[in-house]
């Protein structure tokens, strides 16, 4: 399920001709501020990669490198610059759970235009799964998640590269999955599961974005190397009883979201993460606090 690429397709070797036809194909376009940018769609795209043999994401960064945004990322240009969109382009995140909340910062990432994005989920979405989950319809029952979340992927922006991993994270399979990744999103729904994922991620020394749901309440934090993390929140790696609340939709789509900002503040290295605190979200009496440790 991984999409083939070129393996020198980031070190930005030049396809000869292929700059001067970007800059004869693309276009100006306004923004909504009033700022013109010179873009590119998927439509011009798509014809290059036919004509050149190469890759669409070949030329998504050969686009980028010379100035000319992605139409389909236009509106983000006001707020993330277009040098930036291209660090996010090279970037390579994992997410650790497909469900309510892996479904969500999946498709946020591919909005954003994380260029590569692994997801990992061993399971198949079920009928229980409809009320909460971005990824799961009813064409979907009984597919796997992984599977589906790279279909949907592809359907946002066909030059980003997807990998869907059908298989359970653990310490055995754990160090292979995550082997070059710059952040890895915890969408876990357990503990112990969490506790795994955390020591993984530390051992290799990359960033974790941690959150967690519960009815109407939401939980993250941002958890680096050296950070004491998940003891400071759970004590010991140990499962705690299923909650009898469930999770309506609200709690893991609004908490996704965020942990997809945190996201970006890592790999852009801008803004001010949750590290050593605690974001907590009461959505249904409104409040939304920050505890520092």
């Amino acid at each position: 399920m991984t999409k083939k690429t070129d393996a020198n397709e980031d070190t930005g070797q030049e396809v000869p001709n292929l700059t001067s036809r970007i800059l004869s194909v693309s276009k100006r376009e306004r923004h909504p501020s009033g700022k013109e940018f010179r873009v590119l769609s998927v439509e011009q795209a798509k014809q290059l990669s036919r004509e050149f043999h190469c890759s669409l994401r070949r030329i998504w960064i050969s686009s980028m490198e010379q100035g000319v945004g992605l139409r389909c990322n236009l509106r983000n240009l006001e707020s993330v610059s277009l040098q930036e969109q291209l660090v996010l382009f090279k970037a390579r995140v994992a997410v650790i759970g497909a469900g309510g909340l892996g479904g969500q910062v999946i498709l946020s990432l591919a909005r954003l235009g994380l260029g590569r994005i692994v997801v990992v989920d061993p399971d198949v979405f079920d009928e229980t799964n409809l009320n909460r989950q971005a990824l799961c319809t009813h064409q979907g029952l009984g597919r796997p998640k992984a599977e589906v979340a790279v279909e949907e992927v592809e359907k946002v922006n066909p030059a980003l590269e997807a990998t869907g991993i059908k298989k359970r994270f653990t310490p055995a399979t754990g160090p292979d999955i995550l082997a070059g990744t710059q952040v890895v999103v915890d969408c876990l729904d357990n503990i112990p599961d969490r506790f795994v994922l955390e020591q993984t991620a530390r051992d290799l020394g990359i960033p974790l974005v941690h959150a967690a749901i519960d009815g109407f309440l939401a939980q993250l934090m941002t958890i680096y190397p050296e950070d004491q993390g998940l003891r400071l929140l759970y004590g010991k790696a140990q499962e705690t009883p299923k909650s009898p609340l469930g999770n309506p939709v609200f709690a893991p789509n609004l908490v996704a979201v965020l942990q997809a900002m945190e996201v970006l503040k890592i790999v852009l290295g801008r803004g001010e993460t949750i590290r050593n605190g605690l974001l907590s979200l009461e959505l249904e009496s409104g409040r939304l606090e920050r505890f520092s440790f």
